[in-house]
């Protein structure tokens, strides 16, 4: 039987609030998984670059939800250069952001985001979203 590797929850998001929401919601959802957290688009993409060239024995999956306007590299040269990188396209990436502009949703699918999800100014709303995402992320094999 083959190893079970672990999932990792890569957030990408550079408000401090929103981070802890998006943690908290997944968390109450029932999500159990690592949850790692990184404030900028560089940082994001360093840790990836580096996580590509693991021994197979610590390899692990990783699933990052990615919000767009962050500083140093934005959301979508993050996923561009995920996508364009042979070690790393398979990684599903999740758009969790503010912006609902049609364009930049469109991009984000045709360089290859999986879901793209805006996030409701709404508290209430917001919440509902994640719990909704984080039930998601519990009955979808990634």
């Amino acid at each position: 039987m083959e190893n079970i590797k672990e999932l990792v929850i890569l957030i990408a998001e550079d408000d401090d609030g929103h981070a802890e929401l998006i943690r908290a919601g997944l968390v109450e959802s029932g999500v159990c998984n690592k949850i790692m957290r990184f404030s900028n688009g560089e940082d994001t993409w360093n840790f990836l670059s580096a996580s590509k060239n693991q021994k197979p024995k610590d390899f692990k999956y990783y699933l990052l939800l990615l919000d767009i306007h962050m500083p140093q590299m934005d959301g979508v040269e993050v996923l561009r250069l995920i996508k364009s990188d042979p070690k790393l396209k398979e990684m599903p990436v999740i758009i969790l952001t503010t912006t609902d502009d049609p364009r930049e949703i469109e991009e984000c699918y045709q360089i290859g985001c999986n879901i793209y999800i805006t996030k409701p100014v709404d508290f209430i709303k917001f919440s509902e979203t994640l719990n909704h995402l984080g039930l998601f992320l519990q009955i979808v094999k990634v």
